[in-house]
């Protein structure tokens, strides 16, 4: 590591996203992955859909080896300014109208399936009464 390292802004980093030229943040750090993109055991499109971004949850939720946290400090090229990182962005999701399980055509076909046998059977039950002899 450099003794006095470079602090990059988040738009500077955020243009390097491509094969060619490929900047990452992890931790706080910058790393130019660049040399890196061919030998990636998980391939070139793991790197480049964490560029733009602080990638820190995406490395760490894969579970890198000591050797690979090792091999970072050989793409280490500086710090990113954290006033220039944007807030992350919660999900909202979209509004739906409520669920109505009563409204829908499995629940007309459930109620019909218990309904028309009953009616046959009603039906069958009054034949058999009224055309009774005695």
């Amino acid at each position: 590591m450099a003794s006095d390292p470079k602090v990059h802004t988040f738009e500077e980093v955020a243009i390097h996203n491509k094969t060619k030229d490929c900047w990452l943040i992890i931790s706080g750090k910058v790393y130019d992955v660049t040399p890196f993109m061919e030998d990636h055991p998980g391939g070139d499109e793991v790197l480049l859909s964490a560029t733009g971004k602080d990638a820190t949850n995406d490395f760490e939720d894969v579970g890198h080896s000591d050797s690979a946290r090792e091999m970072m400090e050989t793409y280490y090229i500086g710090e990113i300014d954290s006033k220039t990182v944007p807030a992350k962005r919660t999900y909202i999701p979209p509004q739906q109208a409520a669920y109505n399980p009563d409204k829908t055509p499995e629940f007309v076909i459930k109620i019909l399936q218990f309904l028309v046998p009953l009616l046959i059977l009603g039906l069958a039950i009054a034949v058999r009464h009224y055309t009774k002899k005695e």
